[in-house]
């Protein structure tokens, strides 16, 4: 079944700043505990949820999405921050050539939330955004790890049995996509879920490419419970239990959102 904040776009803006308010934000202030008048991009921003707690902790942000609709209804959300040019929204892919004309070297903080499972050539774009950092600039990144239980973003199924059971991403992709078809999902919902897992990162995928582009991860957390989860199920955040969070691989099926902070070396 598809859920209320998959078609409430303000629904879900509002989840967005509750989650990067109450969760995204302190976590970046561990390594930016002064955040006023830094520079911030969001790559894959959306509606711009994630980047309202910053603008109103006085960043200047940059907001970037493939998709003009989605910016257009950011810039519904956000107008006020719009005229003062404390806020801009492009729709655009930051591998132009122009984008990394104006913004290399720019960024303090570059965020990637539920993001960079959805990429299809995740070594490129995080080797990329090491041209948009800043001398002192960072990258967040939280995602669900892709052999989670619902890793596969099924939960947007219509079908109520398909978006409840977990792991089923997991079969081979013609047993998968046949499965699909077979409880009757639109063929929009089947290629966008196909698309994910092509493109869906383990926990080990994701820290291996970040140490083959010389970064270093400067904070990490598991999660057994994703905070997003307190404003769409009101299910509270856990951090996962440091034994399960130590094992290789393993922890990829019990972890359901991880958050990082990375940095060149």
């Amino acid at each position: 079944m598809s859920l209320e904040h998959h078609k409430d776009a303000t629904l879900r803006y509002q989840q967005q700043v509750d989650n990067s308010r109450d969760y995204v934000l302190p976590f970046i202030q561990q390594e930016f505990p002064q955040l006023d008048g830094l520079r911030v991009m969001e790559v894959g921003c959306g509606e711009g949820g994630v980047l309202t707690p910053l603008l109103e902790k006085g960043c200047q942000c940059v907001g970037v999405d493939l998709a003009p609709a989605r910016i257009e209804l950011a810039k519904s959300y956000l107008g006020n921050y719009l005229p003062s040019g404390q806020l801009r929204l492009i729709a655009k892919n930051i591998y132009d050539v122009d984008f990394l004309g104006e913004f290399r070297n720019s960024f303090d903080i570059i965020i990637l939330k539920d993001a960079i499972e959805h990429i299809p050539d995740q070594e490129k774009i995080i080797g990329h955004l090491k041209q948009l950092l800043s001398p002192r600039g960072q990258v967040y990144f939280g995602f669900p790890p892709w052999y989670m239980p619902h890793g596969g973003h099924q939960q947007i199924c219509a079908n109520r049995f398909l978006s409840m059971v977990p792991y089923i991403h997991l079969l081979p992709r013609p047993l998968y996509k046949g499965t699909l078809r077979l409880f009757g999902e639109e063929n929009d919902i089947v290629s966008e879920l196909m698309d994910v897992k092509s493109t869906g990162i383990s926990i080990e995928r994701f820290e291996k490419i970040v140490r083959r582009q010389q970064y270093k991860i400067t904070r990490r957390r598991f999660y057994m419970i994703n905070p997003i989860y307190k404003y769409k199920f009101g299910v509270s955040a856990r951090e996962q239990f440091k034994p399960i969070a130590a094992i290789p691989f393993v922890r990829n099926f019990f972890t359901t959102c991880m958050y990082y902070m990375i940095k060149p070396e």
